[in-house]
């Protein structure tokens, strides 16, 4: 279970791979020396360590990293791993099956006068349409921040679940807050 939007957009991404990342630190060091074009000074310095270091690593004469190495480096494998997979499963998900969202959170809203805007703990499951998929992956890629992401969820969530695509609550805005957990399928 993941709390960040970003992170389970990564995760559902993460599904479309078809081989696992490599498993030693040195395979994993190899590989980032190969996207980073032989360049062992660029990983070094994307890894806080010192270029002899990645150097090492990569002729496999060290062998175990500490932890936050190991996790540093594993999350840098995992952001390049299989470029041609991730795109094509985010053009899949962008032009014809969309994401499968299952949330729980407190949706507020900013609705008429008159009508309760007072926040409620929900769980939802449901699937979001391509376009929705579309603007949440593409914003993914571009790095957007997690309350940018938070915000177009919540825009997507709105319409699909409490405006019904424009059927119901015409104006209706809807606010995610505290998020609880969010898993994304693609």
């Amino acid at each position: 279970m993941v709390d960040s939007i970003g992170e389970g957009l990564d995760a559902a991404l993460r599904g479309a791979f078809t081989r696992p990342i490599p498993k030693s630190a040195s395979a994993q060091m190899r590989y980032l020396v190969k996207q980073h074009k032989g360049s062992t000074a660029q990983v070094a310095l994307l890894l806080g360590i010192s270029q002899r270091t990645v150097e090492r690593y990569v002729k496999d004469q060290i062998k175990r990293p500490r932890p936050a190495l190991a996790q540093a480096l594993a999350d840098q494998v995992r952001k390049r791993w299989q470029p041609q997979i991730r795109q094509q499963a985010i053009k899949r998900a962008a032009t014809s099956s969309g994401l499968m969202v299952d949330v729980r959170a407190r949706f507020g809203f900013t609705a008429a006068p008159g009508t309760t805007d007072d926040a409620r703990l929900r769980h939802l499951t449901l699937p979001l349409p391509p376009e929705h998929a579309a603007r949440l992956l593409t914003a993914r890629q571009a790095g957007a921040s997690e309350a940018e992401l938070r915000q177009a969820a919540a825009e997507a969530l709105g319409d699909v679940y409490f405006r019904d695509a424009g059927r119901r609550a015409h104006g209706l805005e809807v606010e995610l807050a505290d998020l609880e957990h969010i898993e994304f399928d693609l």
